[in-house]
C-alpha cells in the first residue's frame, strides 16, 4: 500500500505518517517524488485498515499495490530507476548502454585485448566471468578471485565499468570488492540466500531471468533484492527454455515491454545467451533495441573458436562493430541513442 502525502505536506508529517505505520507493525519507506511524497508500507500480506492513515495531517490518500511485487513495481515507483556507474555511464535513461567481452576471463593477454577494443568500438561496460557455474562439473569454472584482478586491471587501463557473477552468498563482498555490477546469473534467479546478501550490498546488481522463470517470479525475486535495501537492480532478459532445437533458448522479446510496463527498474537484452549461435546475435540485438531494452550484454572474444566457454555464440570484433552501427541506426529511429564512448584515461590525463 502507499499512503500519497499532499504537495505542501511537511517533514513532521510524513515522519508522523511512518511512525503510525510501524505502530501497525509494518515497515514504512518513504519514496520522495518531484511534486509530492509516497511512503510505502510493506509487511503486508492482506487487506490494511487505512482508516488512521486516511484521517491524519497531510496525507491526500491510500492506494492499493495490486502487484505481489510490491518495491519494484510502476504502481510503487512511478519514474524510472536509472542506476549510474562511476565511470558514467548510465543504465535505464535515455540512452542504450552496452556491456560486452568474454564469457569467461581466461588470462591476462585476454582480457586486456578485449577490453582496449571494445572500449574504442563504444562499449561502456566490460563482461567476464571469474567464477563460471556450469552445467557440467567438468567444463571450465574460472579463474576465481585472480579473474577478479584482471578484470580490475582492465578496468584501470581503459576506465570501464565492470560487471562480473557472484555465485553463491559468500562470495558476494569479494565479488563487489571488485566489481561495478553483482551478476545474479539465471540459474541463481531463485537463490533467496544469495538475493538476500546481494540486496544487503551496495554495488548495483544485474538479475538474469531464470531459464523457466515466469515474469512474475522473475520480478518477486528482483523484489528481494530491493526488500533488503539495494535499489540499483538491473533486470536482464537471456531467453527461457523451450522444446525447440534451433536455438539455445527462445529470446522472449516481449518480456521486455512487458516489464517496462510493470515496472520501473531497467531491462537489458542479452541475445548471446538467449540464441546460442553467433550468427543469430546481431539480428537479436537489433530486435531488442527495438523492443524498449535499456541496454544490450553480449559475449564478444578477441578469438572465439579458442575461448574455454561459450565460442559459438561469442561475436568476433568485427561483429561487434556491426552490431554497434545497426543498434545505434535503430536506437535514434525510435528517439534513443548508444550511450557516447569512453575517453581513453591516457587520453583524459
Amino acid at each position: 500500500m502507499l499512503v500519497v502525502m499532499k504537495h505542501r505536506a511537511t517533514a513532521d508529517e510524513i515522519d508522523a505518517v511512518v511512525d503510525t505505520i510501524r505502530e501497525l507493525g509494518y515497515d514504512a519507506r518513504p519514496i520522495p517524488g518531484a511534486l509530492r511524497t509516497a511512503v510505502g508500507l510493506i509487511g503486508n500480506d492482506g487487506h490494511v485498515d487505512t482508516a488512521r492513515l486516511e484521517g491524519m495531517p497531510g496525507v491526500a490518500q491510500c492506494i492499493t499495490v495490486t502487484q505481489p511485487f510490491k518495491q519494484v513495481s510502476r504502481e510503487w515507483k512511478e519514474d524510472d530507476t536509472v542506476v549510474e556507474l562511476a565511470n558514467g555511464t548510465r543504465i535505464g535513461g535515455t540512452e542504450i548502454a552496452i556491456m560486452a567481452g568474454p564469457c569467461a576471463v581466461e588470462s591476462e593477454e585476454q582480457i586486456l585485448t578485449a577490453a582496449r577494443t571494445l572500449r574504442d568500438m563504444g562499449a561502456t561496460v566490460l563482461r567476464g566471468g571469474a567464477f563460471k557455474p556450469r552445467t557440467s562439473p567438468y567444463s571450465f569454472q574460472g579463474l576465481g578471485e585472480e579473474g577478479l584482478r584482471l578484470l580490475a586491471k582492465a578496468r584501470d587501463e581503459t576506465g570501464m565499468a565492470i560487471i562480473t557473477e557472484a555465485v553463491d552468498p559468500d562470495g558476494v563482498d569479494l565479488v563487489a570488492e571488485y566489481a561495478d555490477i553483482i551478476q545474479i546469473g539465471a540459474r541463481n534467479m531463485q537463490n533467496y540466500p544469495l538475493l538476500r546478501r546481494a540486496g544487503r550490498s551496495d554495488t548495483p546488481v544485474m538479475l538474469k531471468r531464470g531459464m523457466s522463470a515466469t515474469i512474475d517470479e522473475w520480478l518477486l525475486a528482483a523484489e528481494y533484492l530491493v526488500a533488503e535495501g539495494n535499489h540499483d537492480v538491473i533486470l536482464c532478459e537471456r531467453g527461457i527454455r523451450s522444446f525447440n532445437t534451433y536455438t539455445r533458448n527462445i529470446f522472449d522479446l516481449s518480456a521486455i515491454p512487458v516489464v517496462r510496463e510493470l515496472s520501473h527498474l531497467p531491462v537489458v537484452a542479452d541475445p548471446s545467451h538467449a540464441t546460442g549461435i553467433r550468427s543469430k546475435v546481431v539480428p537479436m540485438a537489433r530486435a531488442a533495441v527495438a523492443s524498449g531494452a535499456d541496454g544490450l550484454i553480449v559475449e564478444v572474444h578477441p578469438d572465439p573458436p579458442k575461448a574455454l566457454s561459450d565460442g559459438a555464440q561469442s561475436l568476433y570484433f568485427e561483429q561487434f562493430a556491426e552490431l554497434m552501427e545497426q543498434s545505434r541506426v535503430i536506437a535514434r529511429a525510435i528517439g534513443r541513442d548508444l550511450l557516447p564512448a569512453l575517453a581513453s584515461p591516457t587520453a583524459s590525463s
